[in-house]
């Protein structure tokens, strides 16, 4: 249904199953009158897809001594309800697309800033800067080549008071691309075209004037992650990835195994 005061408007670009030529406050005032059905149509269908969003939330087993499900679970309970959460593109943005619940508008603030065109290196800086615009808690979670993008902006949240908390998954890789080499050519990957040389990013973030975190274990990302909400300046917490989870439900080994049998 498409409400709209200007005719010229209607189906020129989305086409309606109903066009109403109205203004808002007349459309309001009729449909504030109109008797709710006391059985919808689509019934069925909600309840089908709240059923496969509940589904989807029950993580698969992965190797390795992250647990990134649960990395995200405790970013779910420990974050304060109106906090930022900031992304740039890559595999490693999925965990918290998959698993990180929003909770729409809070005291009238919108909750996640992400990138609609797959930019790479967009979620650090739009940590920052949404940091020292609204004061509230910025987290962004990077991966390792993304941070790369855009992580000497870091001198800028320092120049400026910024306290962003950076979740750095480092997987050694630009792992969307190794995902895509290994599923279209299994065993003929070009490594030197997707494996990095990383720096030390603890020290890196020492040297830009944030806090810097390595951590290997699930158990102590959550210390880690409350030491950085107290703390006065900006943090990054580097989660050594394995770099077999390359994706929130399989291996790079499996991925390799499935193209080499379907050939």
């Amino acid at each position: 249904m498409h409400i709209h005061a200007s005719a010229e408007e209607l189906n020129r670009v989305y086409q309606a199953d109903l066009a109403i030529n109205a203004t808002m406050n007349a459309a309001a005032r009729s449909l504030e009158v109109l008797t709710a059905p006391p059985d919808l149509p689509w019934a069925d269908w909600t309840a089908a897809a709240n059923a496969d969003y509940l589904a989807n939330l029950v993580p698969q087993k992965l190797p390795g001594s992250i647990d990134m499900p649960a990395i995200v679970a405790t970013l779910q309970k420990r974050l304060p309800a109106d906090a930022l959460v900031t992304n740039g593109a890559g595999n490693f943005a999925s965990w918290t697309h998959r698993f990180f619940k929003h909770h729409g508008l809070v005291k009238g603030h919108k909750t996640q800033l992400a990138p609609t065109s797959g930019a790479m290196g967009y979620g650090v800086p739009a940590g920052i800067a949404a940091n020292i615009i609204s004061g509230r808690i910025a987290l962004t979670v990077a991966g390792d080549g993304d941070f790369l993008m855009n992580g000497q902006e870091l001198a800028t949240a320092s120049q400026h008071g910024a306290r962003s908390i950076i979740v750095l998954l480092n997987n050694g890789m630009y792992g969307t691309i190794r995902m895509h080499q290994e599923r279209e050519y299994p065993r003929r990957v070009e490594g030197a075209g997707t494996q990095l040389a990383n720096p030390d990013f603890v020290a890196l973030a020492k040297a830009y004037g944030y806090e810097g975190i390595r951590i290997t274990r699930t158990e102590e990302f959550e210390p880690a992650l409350l030491a950085a909400l107290e703390r006065k300046q900006g943090t990054v917490i580097e989660v050594m990835l394995d770099p077999e989870v390359i994706t929130t439900r399989g291996t790079l080994t499996g991925i390799r195994e499935a193209a080499l049998k379907k050939g």
